[in-house]
């Protein structure tokens, strides 16, 4: 049956209109669905610079956190960072499994069924915000692009990225699409490593090594349940939740994280009741730069590493890098051991000197007056106060009088410190009776340091002795005169006759004149060897030595032998009046047991990147500077410290050093002890010693107390001990190697002195007369 023309009529439009709102919601749709792309798109290439960088397919594939360099001893123990951010990666088998069964359960409940992003969670929050019920959607996958690729930072932000509310929205962009591309290229496994490599616990520590260590000191894989839900709930704020800082916080979200454990089956909640039942047990240590062993020599390989990062390309603090050191562990904790034990002895020996007296004095021994008052004003703190008061002399002198409650060194208990209260002045004249010592061993053939002590205390006293110091090293220097006179013809045997000496010369066009007295101000009036004389550590002998071969040809020599610092071209140089450094003088001796090879000392001996490939390799440095006999020589010589009659080092036979064995030393002090050294050289060790005050002014006052082989000396024979008592280190006693070279020299000619009955002490000039007979040789 046909259908009527007016219904036909009706339908039509009907139709059209239908077909219309159709085709403009399919526009719509695809409109919509362009404009995502587009937007997508946009932001993932940043069109027009418009939304900020996204992380590349390079730094996908190789992700980069910060991470902290390590520094390790040659024997393979870990002694220090260097970091920002103190991080250490683990892997993920090196992670408890509850503990990641804690993180899922309470970051991210469907973690393993999401591709990046769970689309649940989305719908839930967006639900929750109408509802006035804001929460979290980000899953662990979105977190780890945030703090990975750092995708909310100012670098990573466009112009649009500045508009508020907009920034929100393309950071959230950048995550969802990082996110996405981070479970394409990653397992889900590596990326919950990943995850809890990156994230900050708080406490200085980021990662979940350094935050088991601080927060546990353990290890990630040893987490017991309580722990790794103390940690997980730390993510959500880590200062509200320190277990240090907050305890009721971290306990009550730590039993929330185990809830939850309980809640998808992670955990029975019989379980998860019982063990929110305990109590918080922490046993907390922030880590720092300061910790461990060989603290003041983390200083300058980190002044060294820095420089050479720069040049490299490298960033000591964020690169991860390893460094591995010539320091060995073993021989470091001898060194600060025998350092520790001397200094204590010796401080009681220095207060007892000066009771009731403070000791930084003048050349007339007297007080100095107004020292702490104007020492003071060269201190940091004191420049503090400057800034805060300006010119308000009242107001600072108020800061540096009011008493404060502090910690301070002390040797009187193990921990070395005390709480005491003193106002800064009192502080600081408190600091300024304390002698300081520096200790520095190398082997002298491949010129790497095994033991280096810039200090008594790093952590109350960080200058260090060793390298950055540089002090008159007195009669230590001497050797250098003999050095010279024996590569220029002279032998140990040769005589110059002990007897007073005036030298005059002329410097800068000023004409002066020197005339040096012995230590003990005697003088034989006999000729006495060059072995003996340094043995002796005569002035007179070395003084006249110093004019024939010229103190220029001293001076040469020094810098020959690695002396680096400025040296005074005067007739004295012999007697260590210009500043020199450990450092410098271990350097320098080691050429004489090494054969007439200067090695440079180093102190590291490879680096490596985070993943343990090799970046760089330290070889010796060395260059032939003396002959062979010149050096085999000056080890006779240096062994005359012990052997010959009145040597200065004769104190190193109280201790346990002479079973077979033969050592060369040489010690020095300046004219007013304000600095005593020992030089130890041993067949494999080259061992330098510093002991003194902080400034010159403070010193002994007699040479019984203040000479180096009472002062300096005794940390040698220490250490020594130590060194041959500790098997593992495969160091023995034993002689000096014989000559490799045809020996041309008379050298064997040690002094026998005669036989003399020792009269009572009132008969001191009859002894004097007796010694004053020419050597018998």
């Amino acid at each position: 049956m046909a259908m009527p023309k007016e219904q036909i009529e009706i339908e039509k439009p009907k139709r059209s209109v239908y077909s219309g709102i159709i085709r403009f919601i399919w526009k719509g749709f695809f409109l919509g669905f362009a404009l995502v792309v587009l937007y997508l798109l946009s932001v993932e290439h940043n069109i027009l610079y418009l939304f900020g960088s996204s992380p590349s397919l390079d730094r996908l594939e190789n992700p980069r956190s910060d991470q902290a360099s390590e520094l390790y001893t040659s024997d393979g123990q870990l002694i220090g960072k260097y970091f920002r951010e103190n991080r250490s990666p683990v892997a993920y088998n090196k992670m408890s499994p509850m503990l990641i069964k804690a993180l899922v359960a309470t970051e991210d409940v469907r973690f393993y069924e999401h591709a990046g992003i769970d689309p649940q969670a989305i719908a839930s929050a967006v639900y929750g915000s109408f509802n006035g019920d804001a929460r979290g959607a980000s899953t662990i996958t979105q977190q780890l692009a945030k703090n990975l690729y750092k995708t909310r930072t100012t670098e990573s932000k466009g112009v649009l990225g500045h508009i508020p509310g907009l920034s929100i929205v393309i950071s959230k962009t950048k995550e969802w699409l990082t996110a996405i591309k981070l479970e394409q290229r990653y397992t889900k496994d590596e990326i919950l490593a990943m995850y809890l490599n990156t994230v900050d616990f708080g406490s200085n520590s980021f990662g979940i090594k350094v935050a088991s260590k601080t927060f546990f000191n353990t290890s990630p894989d040893s987490l017991k349940m309580e722990q790794a839900a103390v940690l997980v709930g730390l993510l959500k704020a880590p200062t509200y939740y320190s277990p240090r800082f907050n305890p009721e916080n971290a306990t009550r979200r730590r039993n929330t994280v185990l809830a939850q454990m309980a809640k998808y089956n992670y955990l029975p909640q019989a379980k998860s009741d019982s063990l929110a039942q305990l109590p918080l047990v922490l046993d907390y240590k922030v880590e720092n730069h300061y910790d461990g062993p060989a603290t003041y020599f983390r200083g300058a390989v980190a002044e060294y590493l820095q420089e050479w990062c720069k040049q490299n390309g490298y960033d000591l603090y964020r690169d991860g890098l390893k460094v591995y050191t010539t320091i060995d562990s073993r021989m470091q904790q001898h060194a600060e051991d025998a350092m520790t034990e001397h200094m204590r002895k010796l401080q009681k020996r220095f207060d007892n000197h000066w009771q009731g007296r403070n000791p930084w004095v003048d050349e007339k021994d007297r007080e100095i007056p107004g020292f702490i008052e104007e020492t003071i004003k060269r201190t940091s703190y004191y420049q503090r106060l400057k800034k805060k008061y300006g010119n308000d002399t009242e107001a600072i002198n108020r800061e540096l009088n009011t008493p404060r409650k502090m910690m301070v060194f002390t040797w009187d208990n193990p921990a070395m410190e005390k709480e005491v209260t003193m106002t800064p002045l009192d502080s600081l004249a408190y600091y300024k009776h304390f002698l300081h010592g520096g200790m520095m061993t190398m082997d002298p053939f491949t010129g790497q340091i095994k033991a280096w002590v810039g200090g008594i205390n790093f952590k109350y006293f960080k200058y260090d002795h060793v390298k950055q110091a540089r002090r008159q090293p007195g009669s230590t220097f001497k050797p250098f005169v003999y050095v010279a006179a024996i590569d220029n013809g002279y032998s140990p045997c040769d005589k110059i006759v002990d007897q007073r000496i005036t030298i005059n010369y002329v410097e800068n066009g000023e004409k002066k004149s020197w005339s040096p007295t012995n230590a003990d101000w005697q003088y034989t009036g006999a000729p006495m060897t060059l072995r003996r004389a340094m043995g002796k550590s005569v002035n007179s002998v070395t003084a006249k030595l110093t004019e024939t071969i010229g103190w220029e040809t001293v001076v040469k020599y020094a810098k020959r032998l690695g002396i680096n610092s400025p040296l005074q071209s005067v007739p004295s140089i012999g007697l260590g009046p210009s500043d020199v450094s450990i450092f410098d003088m271990v350097g320098a001796y080691s050429t004489f047991p090494n054969n007439g090879f200067y090695t440079k000392p180093m102190f590291i001996t490879r680096i490596e990147d985070r993943n343990g490939n090799l970046i760089h390799q330290f070889m010796p440095k060395q260059k032939k500077v003396l002959s062979e006999e010149t050096a085999f020589l000056m080890m006779h010589m240096l062994k005359g410290g012990i052997e010959e009659p009145g040597g200065t080092s004769q104190a190193l036979w109280e201790y346990d050093l002479w079973k077979g064995n033969e050592i060369g030393g040489k010690t020095g002090t300046t004219s007013n002890h304000s600095d005593g050294w020992f030089m130890g050289v041993t067949k494999d060790l080259v061992t330098g010693v510093w002991v003194g005050g902080e400034d010159r002014s403070i010193h002994f006052r007699t040479s019984q107390l203040g000479e180096g082989s009472k002062t300096a000396l005794p940390v040698f024979g220490l250490y020594m001990e130590r060194i041959y008592k500790d098997k593992s280190l495969g160091y023995m006693m034993g002689r000096f190697p014989g000559p490799a070279v045809k020996i041309s020299k008379k050298y064997n000619c040690t002094t026998v002195l005669p036989k003399v009955t020792v009269p009572d002490s009132t008969d001191v000039d009859s002894v004097l007369e007796i010694l004053n007979f020419e050597e018998i040789l």
